[in-house]
């Protein structure tokens, strides 16, 4: 029997942060990996996504300047994007297991499962360590519905080789909204099916309307309150049914939801213990067995599901098993992106002492390049200090990171107006939002 002093399962960037961490610092570290090296940030999630949406967003641009410098505005070219995206993710699997063997990982492939709390098996071989870490992160859910065997994931989407004519998508949160500007951005007539009327449930609802209706004026096709009962197949197109509803499409997506990779693993044979979000763990990201932490997706937490979660997890468990700490984890202020046309992004507190909304489509920020929309609300308590924000444009993303930094600093109108910031850019507007 092998024995190591940390395995860590899953190779996304959580595990792979924490593996290289601890074998940076002298141990002897196995990396198990039962699909793509990578995880699903750089094969299958946030880079590929990101590289569909720049093509999105240079066309909203132009489309955004038509008659002031442009004229037609075509269609994205969805194979030849699809081309230019498999450069970036066909060499994560093999770049990322190579990487970690070349830093002296123990590099593993296959589906490991516990068999007590100090041992795993991989591929019929039994390993031991004196820790382990759990980053196997999630996978999508499907509702329980005849016909759910037609639906397709936003790994499938992501991997279309050619966009239908018509999609559906079932959800209404970042993966529906980002998912429907992508496809809508083809000349695919694109329709949202939600089971209730309040999109994206953990963004402020004005601004959230906001962007469904900005969608709406580019073609995509909102269906609230109808809760899907069926998939039925039919002349190679797909009917969706609902209580006095029925909606054709060429092909239907699943985004109601992801689901902890906990189920595999055999957690009761280690004494971990898991629930529906995932394993449950302490403030320093102990599971119920204290030698086995768990990082990224599949902890059982509120804290947003995000990359750079993980990676901060990583670290502060390394930082654990190393003895060079012995603090609770605490998390930073996490802003949140949903990739739709415009962005829509929020950080911090959603309520305070005095709220400042402002439609700012008419400064020149926004002007400039015509966008039909810009919003962005500031929060701030009894102090006057910023405690929170949500912006609605195509430079939300940006302005999200400069508004997390102001929270974080307990920044006051007065001290924004201490910095100077390059003009004419969101950053310089700041000082003119509270």
């Amino acid at each position: 029997m092998e024995k190591f002093d940390t395995i860590v399962i899953g190779a996304g960037p959580g595990g792979l942060a924490a593996a290289y961490d601890l074998s940076g610092a002298g141990q002897n570290v196995a990396l198990i990996e039962n699909n793509l090296w990578g995880g699903t940030c750089p094969n299958r999630g946030c880079d590929p996504k990101k590289v569909l949406l720049s093509a999105v967003e240079a066309r909203d641009r132009m489309t955004q300047l038509k008659g002031k410098g442009f004229g037609d505005v075509p269609y994205v070219n969805w194979e030849g994007l699809e081309k230019f995206k498999a450069t970036f993710t066909d060499p994560v699997s093999a770049g990322s297991k190579k990487g970690a063997i070349n830093a002296g990982i123990t590099a593993i492939d296959g589906s490991p499962k516990f068999v007590s709390e100090k041992e795993l098996s991989v591929n019929e071989s039994t390993y031991q360590a004196d820790h382990f870490i759990i980053a196997t992160g999630q996978r999508p859910s499907y509702s329980d519905i005849p016909g759910k065997e037609y639906l397709l994931s936003s790994t499938d989407f992501l991997s279309l080789k050619q966009m239908p004519k018509t999609i559906t998508i079932i959800g209404a949160g970042y993966i529906a909204f980002e998912l429907a500007t992508i496809a809508n951005a083809t000349g695919a007539e694109v329709h949202v099916v939600h089971h209730n009327d309040h999109p994206l449930k953990a963004f402020n609802e004005k601004y959230a309307q906001e962007l469904v209706h900005q969608l709406e004026t580019k073609g995509v096709k909102f269906h609230f309150n109808v809760d899907t009962k069926e998939i039925i197949k039919s002349a190679g197109q797909l009917t969706l049914k609902a209580d006095d509803f029925s909606l054709t499409s060429d092909l239907i997506i699943g985004a109601t939801g992801r689901i902890p990779n906990v189920d595999i693993l055999d957690l009761e044979k280690a004494n971990v213990k898991a629930d529906r979000h995932g394993v449950i763990v302490n403030e320093k990201l102990q599971s119920s067995n204290d030698k086995i932490f768990a990082i990224g997706d599949v902890v059982s937490t509120k804290t947003p599901k995000l990359t750079p979660v993980a990676g901060f997890e990583a670290d502060y468990v390394s930082n654990v098993i190393l003895g060079k700490t012995t603090d609770d984890i605490k998390i930073p202020l996490v802003p949140t992106v949903v990739y739709g046309t415009p962005k829509l992004a929020q950080v911090g507190e959603q309520n305070g002492a005095k709220v400042v909304d402002q439609d700012v489509t008419s400064w020149f920020t926004y002007s400039h390049t015509n966008e039909p929309k810009a919003m962005i609300r500031i929060v701030l308590n009894d102090k006057s200090q910023i405690i929170g924000a949500t912006v609605l444009s195509n430079e939300a993303d940006s302005m999200i990171n400069l508004l997390t930094k102001a929270i974080e600093q307990k920044m006051t109108n007065a001290d924004v107006k201490k910095e100077i910031l390059a003009y004419p850019t969101a950053g310089s507007d700041l000082e003119y939002l509270f």
